[in-house]
């Protein structure tokens, strides 16, 4: 690395004034306030030009590049802590939607749009961005991207990497990949597009995007219903896609400790049942013009209910009360933050599996101590957030020397079930050891042969994903 000072001086000769930010607390922090980054500065280009000018730079000076959009990430990935200080690329002032193809069904955007304000221009054109996920009043579509985000209607419209066409980027060097097609079928050699998703920021610098947009249901509802446990709900799910088939568009597992957890932190939200039940599900359908979707669910739980699969449950009425039942599901994840987990796990098993790991869980971690479990996700596409939390009136604190046996116990026992570690949050820097301890050898390999070649110098995220040589 060359002197600081002097890469700074060159910098700020190289860029515009409003491309030059103060390293302000905010960029270095995340949610959950686990690590405290670092950086020497933090450039916030207004175009991509701008940024390949800045990543230019840093790869003449081997000064380390960490991309930053809503600084929403789970996972570390959008700080360090230790290594060199480094340049901090905030997409912050990249946030057009440059144009809009209401008849194609595509819109292309910068990476800095928030994820909200896609919604709002889709909907300005009758149709639907589908990617929804709680941080999506912050979350940024480069950082959605990079991480292949997945979020509730995964069941439908499929992961973040399903609903992207082409991107821009700037590539390690500094050079412009100028990808932005709007193409269904382009089979002209290595598809870049899905290198650079899902990686992180640790192949290159997304700028900007063209994305997948869907018609908007013409009729859509939500129910609440009671199920035995998860083996019930997944039953449920197949009888829900034989009723309605691609019309179910999210369908969400819930225990009652979330439910717990909400009347004990978040008393304002209004709770379904007055007795919380074990286990029940959120289904949200969005079916075509000429369908009930109230009438839709209203059949599907009959049909449940004759089955043995569900014993109670509540069809929303308005749009209010469909917002009621919604919310209580994004909540859920606020109350945890206000009880403190020990530690939290995002993981995805074949839908198999999910009953057989919800029932084995609680015993393998009982070995190790007592905990209060909060299980809830993404149940039609196998993705469980399995958060331990400490039993009432003790503090995570307490349990500091247990949270590493813990994640080993979790994550030994998904992959025993040929499960992910990481369903939906990414590596970052938190699960470097977990990628390295359960990925496949041959794929590690690849992935470390990739990085060589797209970033020989290592500029890129370092230590993110890949641990840094």
């Amino acid at each position: 690395m060359t002197d600081p000072d002097d890469f700074l001086t060159r910098l700020s000769a190289a860029l515009p004034a409003p491309a030059l930010r103060e390293v302000a607390p905010y960029y270095l922090a995340e949610p959950r306030g686990r690590w405290q980054g670092r950086a020497l500065a933090v450039v916030a280009p207004g175009s991509a030009e701008e940024a390949a000018i800045a990543v230019r730079l840093a790869s003449e000076a081997s000064v380390p590049v960490i991309p930053y959009g809503g600084g929403t990430g789970l996972v570390g990935g959008q700080l360090a802590e230790g290594g060199a200080a480094p340049l901090l690329i905030s997409l912050e002032r990249m946030t057009r939607i440059r144009e809009v193809y209401p008849e194609e069904n595509v819109m292309i955007v910068e990476a800095g749009a928030i994820l909200s304000d896609v919604h709002d221009a889709a909907e300005k054109v009758q149709r639907l961005f589908p990617l929804s996920i709680a941080a999506k009043g912050s979350a940024r579509i480069g950082g959605l991207l990079a991480t292949n985000a997945g979020g509730v209607n995964v069941l439908r419209y499929g992961n973040a990497r399903d609903l992207c066409l082409g991107l821009e980027a700037v590539m390690p060097s500094g050079d412009i990949w100028h990808g932005l097609k709007r193409l269904r079928k382009d089979n002209t050699g290595y598809d870049l597009r899905n290198l650079l998703i899902g990686s992180e920021g640790t192949l290159g610098l997304i700028t900007a995007a063209t994305l997948k947009l869907a018609p908007r249901p013409a009729g859509e509802g939500t129910a609440l219903m009671v199920v035995d446990g998860p083996g019930a709900a997944l039953r449920l799910l197949s009888m829900a896609r034989d009723h309605m088939g691609e019309g179910v568009s999210a369908f969400e597992l819930m225990h009652r400790e979330g439910l717990n957890f909400l009347a004990e932190t978040m008393p304002q939200v209004r709770q379904p049942w007055p007795e919380p039940p074990e286990w029940f599900v959120l289904i949200d359908v969005g079916l075509a013009r000429g369908l009930d979707p109230a009438g839709a669910l209203e059949a599907l739980f009959e049909a449940a209910l004759d089955e043995g699969l569900v014993s109670d449950g509540m069809i929303a009425q308005s749009g209010a009360q469909r917002s009621e039942f919604w919310n209580i599901r994004e909540t859920i994840p606020e109350a945890n933050r206000h009880i403190g987990a020990i530690c939290s796990h995002d993981v995805s098993l074949p839908l198999g599996a999910v009953a057989q790991f919800v029932a084995a869980a609680p015993g393998a971690l009982a070995r190790i101590g007592q905990f209060r479990i909060n299980c809830f996700g993404h149940l039609g596409d196998g993705n469980l957030h399995y958060n331990v939390f400490p039993m009432p009136g003790g503090n995570r604190a307490d349990h500091a020397g247990q949270r590493e046996a813990i994640t080993a116990c979790v994550h030994d026992l998904v992959h025993a079930m040929d499960g992910s570690v990481s369903a939906e949050h990414g590596i970052g820097r938190l699960k470097v050891a977990d990628l390295e301890r359960y990925g496949d050898p041959a794929k590690l390999s690849a992935m470390r042969a990739i990085k060589a070649a797209l970033d020989p110098k290592g500029i890129m995220n370092p230590g993110a994903v890949l641990r840094a040589e």
